[in-house]
């Protein structure tokens, strides 16, 4: 008999990982699968951040770091975010931790009491739902349109907002949809943030670098609401290193000691190792970033002209990340031609990957049921030869 905590059952299981685990069973079983599942670069991580890691072993980085890293590490960051976003976080504010969604988990659990609200906007990132759920609180879903860019409205904003309100999560340049704000649209949320005192912000600004036109803007950056925004990055995107779990962020000096201290229960500091790797690639130099950017720039716009004009197929241009997200609602309640009944993006997304053998996510669990994710973060060759199979298996539907 299983004895399961309440805190556990609640929780789902990543679609993003499940559907890349079952593409690697397929493939493993022989099936010629084209993964477009995970949010992964396919460039491997730069030689001089490698040489770094080599160094390090060989230079006894071998005990427990501080639990919020290393001195050093962090002054890069503090350096990082004043000279690459205007922020200006002593290292006393920044805490490194396993990856991203460890930052993430470690702010929530720190500013987040049973029943308080928490706004994500839809589509949303898988994990911020349960990680909400984690530490009790109450998902609020603002849902945006394919037709307005996938972006909320400050008006949007403001409705959602009750006096339990606690916290705003906002991801520009955003995964799923690889939209980005601009810089007047991210003021005018700031401004309706600043009507509301109590209100906090996690800027999760992981992709920050991937952005094909414009420029960044950080929430923080806004002064009249600095003291209220945890501004979360990390070096798994930008620099191809997801496997190498180093996260981080910038906060007021009250949240940062909060998670200093539950991190300090949790993991104690993270990977030496990384963390020297990880400094490596925050210093630079940037040509491996900056090429990589320009190849998902090429890649973006392979698979948006691939797609574009295929019938009940819907689809935005993204500014940033590396995914697309189109609507596909056209294609729900249709079956194929061996009578299995699409009857929601989830269903889509396995019939794609057993008809078509590619290999997305289905929108449900971005809070996006019309839609699929694709990531374009592999080789033009793969991205041209999954968007044909997937246009053929699209065109059995009846």
């Amino acid at each position: 008999m299983e004895y399961l905590s309440d805190r556990v059952r609640s929780l789902s299981v990543s679609q993003t990982l499940a559907m890349a685990q079952k593409g690697r069973e397929l493939k493993a079983q022989g099936f010629d699968i084209i993964s477009l599942s995970l949010g992964e670069p396919d460039f491997e991580t730069p030689d001089y951040i490698r040489e770094a890691a080599k160094k390090a072993i060989d230079g006894n980085y071998n005990k427990y770091p501080p639990v919020p890293g290393y001195n050093d590490l962090r002054e890069a960051i503090s350096k990082k975010f004043l000279l690459e976003n205007g922020l200006n976080y002593s290292c006393d504010q920044i805490v490194v931790s396993a990856g991203g969604k460890h930052s993430l988990i470690n702010v929530i659990l720190s500013i987040v009491n049973p029943g308080d609200e928490v706004i994500i906007l839809a589509p949303y990132w898988v994990s911020y739902w349960d990680q909400i759920i984690l530490a009790g609180g109450k998902p609020v879903v603002i849902k945006t349109l394919l037709e307005n860019d996938f972006k909320i409205s400050p008006g949007q904003l403001e409705e959602a907002i009750t006096d339990k309100t606690r916290l705003l999560i906002f991801n520009s340049p955003s995964n799923p949809t690889g939209m980005v704000y601009s810089g007047e649209e991210m003021e005018k949320i700031a401004r309706i943030v600043e009507k509301h005192e109590g209100l906090f912000v996690i800027s999760d600004e992981i992709y920050e670098h991937i952005i094909f036109s414009g420029k960044h803007v950080s929430m923080a950056s806004f002064d009249f609401i600095y003291d209220r925004v945890i501004t979360v990055n990390g070096v798994s995107k930008s620099y191809a290193m997801t496997g190498w779990r180093i996260g981080f962020f910038g906060a007021p000096l009250w949240i940062a000691k909060a998670c200093n201290k539950l991190q300090g229960q949790f993991t104690s500091g993270v990977c030496s190792i990384a963390q020297r790797a990880a400094l490596a690639a925050i210093q630079g130099p940037f040509d491996d970033r900056d090429r990589m950017r320009d190849a998902f720039l090429r890649r973006r716009d392979l698979i948006c002209r691939l797609l574009d004009g295929t019938e009940g197929l819907r689809i935005r241009v993204p500014q940033g990340a590396f995914y697309v997200m189109p609507d596909l609602s056209y294609f729900l309640g249709k079956s194929s031609d061996d009578g299995t009944l699409i009857s929601n993006s989830d269903d889509l997304a396995l019939y794609l990957l057993a008809r078509a053998q590619v290999a997305v996510v289905g929108g449900d669990a971005f809070g996006a049921p019309d839609c699929i994710r694709i990531s374009y973060a592999t080789s033009d060759d793969l991205l041209t030869e999954a968007a044909r199979r997937i246009k053929e298996a699209l065109a059995l539907l009846k």
